[in-house]
């Protein structure tokens, strides 16, 4: 199994920016793609974000085109979160995944979760 945790959560005003790092660890050679979830109290968990540790591929949701950009480092088995122009609508718990399979990115059915970095917005 993969380990994955979460970082750089935090409070932000609206138009502000957070980068949130997850930092994998264990069978990480096996890794196909990382991604970023979030999800709000009493709301199903929401794609944000992901990326394929070999070529690089990125897909988004698109309530985040255009403002939020993930990136990985294969030699620090890290993925990065860069998130611009903050709304308060992006308040949520923030989970790194991590598949095997290659599957579509976007799809929930992940090997690995991390435990979630929380993201606040204020308005």
């Amino acid at each position: 199994q993969v380990q994955l945790v979460e970082s750089g959560g935090g409070l932000v005003q609206a138009g502000g920016s957070l980068r949130l790092s997850c930092a994998a660890s264990g069978r990480t050679a096996s890794m196909y793609g990382t991604a970023w979830f979030r999800q709000v109290p009493g709301k199903e968990r929401d794609f944000v974000a992901g990326i394929t540790w070999n070529l690089g591929w990125t897909y988004y949701a698109d309530s985040v085109k255009g403002r939020f950009t993930v990136t990985r480092d294969t030699a620090n088995k890290t993925v990065a979160l860069q998130m611009n122009s903050l709304k308060p609508e992006d308040t949520a718990v923030y989970y790194c995944a991590v598949r095997f399979d290659s599957g579509h990115l976007n799809r929930p059915d992940y090997d690995s979760w991390g435990n979630g970095t929380l993201v606040a917005v204020s308005s």
